[in-house]
């Protein structure tokens, strides 16, 4: 599946500043000592750290696609998750603000063909690492 094909084109875009805009607003159903905790702890954790920023950015960006895979594929849609694309022609295309950034893409429609086979899997005990890395 390509993204002509694609019958709907999913677009997860990351806000980059979304930890400063109503940071409470993440924790209305908290208990009140938890948004007490919690929402200044927001401001002390992202302000000034560009890194901290986009890394909370891109993992909120990063949980979204499965649940939109798996929804697809329960109404037998079938799905492409894609991150190879021109970012900057993407922010263009939105018009995205300063502070976002696409994250990737989510095709999802009827295959019309079938998907390539996997280029393979690295071994379990490359990518779990038990304790401590030796």
């Amino acid at each position: 599946m390509n993204v002509e094909e694609a019958s709907i084109l999913i677009v997860l875009v990351a806000d980059l500043m979304a930890w400063k805009k109503e940071p409470a607003r993440y924790w209305t159903d908290a208990p009140k000592p938890v948004q007490d905790y919690l929402v200044p702890a927001i401001n002390q954790h992202y302000n000034g750290k560009p890194q901290p920023q986009r890394d909370e950015a891109m993992r909120s960006c990063g949980m979204a696609p499965m649940n939109l895979m798996l929804v697809a594929k329960s109404m037998d849609y079938d799905t492409c998750p894609m991150d190879s694309f021109d970012f900057d022609e993407v922010t263009k295309l939105l018009n995205l603000p300063d502070d976002h950034t696409p994250a990737m893409f989510v095709c999802i429609g009827k295959a019309i063909k079938e998907a390539m086979s996997r280029g393979g899997q690295l071994p379990l005990n490359e990518v779990v690492i038990r304790n401590q890395f030796k």
